[in-house]
């Protein structure tokens, strides 16, 4: 594989998306083969069957290479799922000496010492997210580094997940004949392919309408808020067609695709599809407005579930009020009327959210469909993950510079250390599954 190429492995419940791509000279990202497969072998983002998970994302990975015209060794994989859950928390260090200003470092003994929560059996932390500190109890502070004071404290989002969910995901990636680069949490990844810096700032909630989960993220003052992951997504509106209209499930998802609608207003009594029926049968007469009502009432249900959690994270409180409103991504969110009905319940603008922000201008109008915004956020991820190797790669070349130029000149000053760009949690986390799935062997 080309060394400026990032290859973003999304592993969803309906289907498996493969995505190649590569920055252009512009800075944007150009998506070169993309592959999809039916998912089998996942349920609501959880893997249920190894050997079926495997042969998915080798379906999905060869037609993404033929695609691009080249070899994939290594990807960027997204985690969600029913198992994943996020928390509060507050924590502090007090500092041995207040006289030296904040570094880097006080900052990791304390996100380290939040990693020491005891969480419940076979869970682990994937993301401890801080969003702001105070110093000797001033409060509000964004940055603390730099400052004077004994007492340092945060508050943190923390993010958890099932350890073992996070190994079998691992595993089908190493099995498929895959290196796993880096793991990202999915509605982070949504959410980097469809805001903009100015509506993280102001406040937005995104939801991601998946087949079978609905993830949620909310930002505010840049910062991650509150995440959370709702068990339910497009595949049980199928289900609930499928059994209203007593229909096959293929059938039940090319009518909600086709003529389905989230409000049951649009429709007119008259208005009727009819539905080849099974072996000889007789073909079945559905009307379009008894459709909208089968999906409008699942609808309302998922869309309050996550209003819930909107008002969880305190958007009536003014202070942490979101300007931006609510943006609409995912498979889900091509609905027709969706937009409104969601208007309609929270009372909040909403927009949906297409991954054409970060593309380049000529990509394929399929590309910037909802349905890909999170495999084009895993790819920009895995993008910004080889800028960060790159650039420790610079530092230790300027460090061994650095003491071979001191070794010849032992007289001159040494120069100011050179300082490491700072790696991300998720980056551990991903060198931890893969050292357990190397010592499994």
């Amino acid at each position: 594989m080309e060394q400026n190429l990032a290859v973003g492995l999304d592993l969803g419940t309906t289907k498996i998306v493969a995505m190649i791509g590569r920055k252009n000279e512009y800075g944007k990202v150009e998506i070169l083969g993309i592959g999809k497969s039916k998912s089998l072998g996942i349920h609501r983002g959880v893997v249920n069957n190894i050997t079926q998970t495997i042969q998915s994302i080798q379906l999905a990975v060869q037609e993404a290479e033929a695609a691009a015209a080249s070899k994939i060794e290594g990807v960027t994989v997204g985690i969600a799922g029913q198992h994943i859950r996020s928390l509060q928390h507050s924590d502090y260090i007090t500092r041995a000496d207040s006289e030296t200003v904040i570094d880097d470092n006080d900052i990791e003994r304390l996100i380290n010492q939040v990693h020491k929560l005891v969480m419940l059996p076979g869970e682990e932390i994937i993301h401890v997210l801080p969003q702001e500190y105070k110093v000797d109890g001033q409060a509000e502070i964004k940055e603390p580094i730099g400052m004077y004071g004994g007492r340092l404290e945060a508050n943190f989002h923390v993010v958890v997940g099932q350890v073992s969910s996070i190994r079998n995901i691992g595993r089908c990636v190493k099995s498929a004949g895959l290196d796993l680069e880096g793991i990202t949490l999915e509605p982070l990844a949504s959410a980097n392919a469809v805001l903009s810096q100015e509506e993280k700032e102001a406040g937005v909630a995104l939801i991601d309408i998946g087949g079978g989960t609905t993830d949620l993220a909310i930002f505010r003052d840049g910062i991650i808020r509150h995440t959370a992951v709702i068990p339910f997504g497009g595949n049980v509106i199928t289900e609930d067609i499928k059994e209203g209209c007593s229909i096959i499930e293929k059938q039940a998802e090319l009518l909600k695709i086709k003529f389905g609608s989230a409000w049951p207003g649009e429709n007119k009594d008259n208005e009727i599809v009819s539905i080849p029926g099974l072996r000889g049968r007789d073909p079945k007469e559905i009307t379009l407005k008894n459709l909208s009502k089968i999906i409008h009432a699942r609808v309302v249900e998922i869309i309050e579930q996550v209003y819930v959690e909107i008002k969880n994270y305190g958007h009536e409180e003014q202070k942490k009020k979101l300007i931006a409103g609510i943006v609409l991504t995912g498979g889900g969110a091509q609905l027709k009327h969706l937009k409104q009905l969601v208007e309609y319940i929270t009372g909040m603008d909403t927009r949906v959210g297409y991954p054409n922000e970060h593309l380049a201008g000529d990509s394929d109008e399929a590309i910037t469909s909802p349905l890909f915004a999170t495999a084009v956020g895993l790819v920009m991820d895995g993008l910004k993950r080889q800028d960060r190797v790159k650039a420790e790669a610079k530092v230790e070349e300027t460090i061994e510079e650095t003491n071979i130029l001191v070794e010849e000149e032992e007289e001159q000053p040494i120069p100011e250390p050179v300082k490491k760009p700072k790696r991300s949690f998720l980056d551990s986390l991903t060198e931890r599954v893969r050292d357990f799935l190397d010592n499994a062997e």
